[in-house]
């Protein structure tokens, strides 16, 4: 149970740095206003763009994910704001699933 609670909170985190990113990266390269926001977004998601993945990991091992299960996760942190969706799809099948062994 831990581990699910721990890669949700990093997936809805790392979608909102996501977007401080983007607006930061608006800010710099459209409307020239400022760098400050890809600066402090930028080092923030960074460093959540890790803690998904390690989350992820621990998640995939501890609830016994497929590889594929797995590998869609990991490739929903490249998009923007994908994981939130894939953390909402998989807390839908987990709630429909039996219930895994937690390690």
């Amino acid at each position: 149970m831990q581990a699910f609670r721990v890669f949700r909170v990093t997936a809805v985190a790392e979608a909102f740095s996501w977007t401080g990113l983007l607006v930061g990266m608006y800010l710099k390269h459209v409307s020239h206003t400022t760098d400050a926001g890809v600066w402090l977004f930028g080092r923030l998601h960074g460093a959540l763009f890790v803690a998904y993945l390690a989350a992820t990991l621990w998640v995939a091992r501890a609830e016994r994910w497929s590889f594929w299960r797995t590998g869609f996760a990991l490739a929903a942190s490249v998009p923007p704001l994908t994981t939130l969706i894939f953390e909402r799809w998989v807390a839908r099948r987990r709630s429909t699933e039996p219930a895994a062994v937690t390690v």
